[in-house]
C-alpha cells in the first residue's frame, strides 16, 4: 500500500508540474498569433490600436496578469474547454482534437502494437538462436532499418511505392470525394491510404523492439534458473518461453507502456510527409501558426497520456516484480 500511495503522490505532483509548464511554454514564445494578422492588415495601411484590439478580441488573445490567466487556464482544464483555435478560427479546439485523434489512434496505435508483438517475438527467437543466420538477419536487418530517420524512410516509400509503383495513395486518410463512414468501401479506402504511413512507422520502430528483447534475453539465458531448467531435461520450447522469454520481456513491457502512452501524440514527421490528418499534423499546424489554445490542448493531452501510462507501468511492474516495492 505504501508503494502505491507513493506512486500516486508522485503522479499528482508530476501532473501539476506538467500542467504548469504547458501553460508557461506558449507564453514564452516570441510574438503572438495577432501579429501575423496585423502584419497582413498593415500592408493596406497603418494599423490603429483599436484595430489591433479588435483582432486580439476576435482571436481570444489572453489578457491580464499571468496569475489571472493561470487561474482561467485551470478552470478551462476542469471544464475541458480549451477555447477557439487561432489557426482554424472559429472552430473549437475540442472539436479539432476529437476529429484528429481517432485517425492517430487507429494508425499509430495499431502499428505500435504490431511492432511490439513482432519485434519482441523476433528478438526472442534471435536470442534463442544466437550465432545463427536467424540472429544475424534479425539484428543486422533491424539495425539497418532503424538507422534511417522517420522522414527519410517516409520519403523513400512515398517515391518508390507511391509515385513510381503507384501501389498506395500518396496523401490524406481518404479520397477527396469520400465522406467518413463505416461502410466496407470507405474502410478499405482508409486502409489503403494508411498503408505508407503504417509501413514507415513499422520499419523504423521494429528494430528497437528486436534489439531490446534480444539483448535482455541473451543475459537471461545465462541465469542459473535457465541452466537448471535445461539440466532437468525440459523441452527447449518450454525453457525458451516459460523461463527465459517470460523474464526477459519485463523491460520491453515497460517500454511498451510508455510508448503506448505517447501514441495520442501521433507521428509528427510521418503525418506531415503524408498529410495524414492525425494529431501529429494538427500539432505541426498549431506550432507553425502559434495557435496557443490548440498547442496547449495537444501538449496537455500527450503529457497526461504519458504520465498515466507511466503510472500504470510502475504499478504493474511492482506486481510483476515484487523486488521493486522494497
Amino acid at each position: 500500500m505504501r508503494y502505491l500511495l507513493g506512486k500516486i503522490a508522485l503522479f499528482v505532483v508530476t501532473l501539476w508540474a506538467a500542467v504548469t509548464i504547458n501553460f508557461l511554454l506558449p507564453r514564452m514564445m516570441p510574438g503572438s498569433p495577432a501579429d501575423a494578422a496585423i502584419a497582413k492588415l498593415s500592408q493596406n495601411g497603418p494599423v490603429t490600436p483599436a484595430m489591433r484590439a479588435a483582432v486580439e478580441a476576435q482571436l481570444g488573445v489572453p489578457h491580464g496578469s499571468l496569475i489571472a490567466q493561470y487561474g482561467q487556464y485551470l478552470g478551462q482544464i476542469v471544464r475541458l474547454d480549451f477555447g477557439t483555435s487561432y489557426s482554424y478560427f472559429p472552430q473549437k479546439v475540442s472539436a479539432l482534437v476529437s476529429g484528429a485523434l481517432p485517425w492517430t489512434l487507429v494508425l499509430v496505435g495499431t502499428v505500435t502494437v504490431i511492432a511490439f508483438i513482432v519485434g519482441t517475438a523476433l528478438g526472442a527467437l534471435a536470442a534463442w538462436k544466437r550465432g545463427s543466420w536467424v540472429d544475424t538477419f534479425a539484428t543486422a536487418g533491424s539495425q539497418f532499418a532503424s538507422a534511417f530517420p522517420y522522414f527519410w524512410t517516409a520519403l523513400l516509400l512515398l517515391f518508390f511505392l507511391g509515385y513510381v509503383a503507384g501501389r498506395f495513395p500518396t496523401s490524406g486518410a481518404y479520397g477527396d470525394s469520400s465522406t467518413p463512414n463505416l461502410s466496407a468501401g470507405f474502410i478499405g479506402e482508409a486502409i489503403a491510404h494508411a498503408g505508407l504511413p503504417a509501413l514507415t512507422i513499422l520499419i523504423t520502430s521494429l528494430g528497437g523492439w528486436i534489439i531490446g528483447m534480444r539483448n535482455t534475453m541473451v543475459n537471461t539465458l545465462g541465469e542459473d534458473y535457465v541452466t537448471f531448467a535445461e539440466a532437468n531435461g525440459l523441452h527447449p520450447r518450454t525453457v525458451a518461453l516459460r523461463y527465459a522469454a517470460r523474464n526477459a520481456i519485463l523491460p520491453n513491457l515497460t517500454s511498451f507502456g510508455l510508448v503506448l502512452g505517447g501514441v495520442v501524440g501521433g507521428s509528427l514527421l510521418v503525418e506531415t510527409v503524408f498529410q495524414y490528418p492525425g494529431v501529429g499534423l494538427l500539432l505541426f499546424h498549431a506550432v507553425t501558426n502559434q495557435d496557443y489554445p490548440l498547442m496547449q490542448a495537444l501538449f496537455l493531452m500527450i503529457t497526461v497520456s504519458v504520465l498515466i501510462a507511466n503510472f500504470i507501468v510502475d504499478v504493474l511492474y511492482g506486481v510483476l516484480d515484487p523486488r521493486t516495492r522494497r
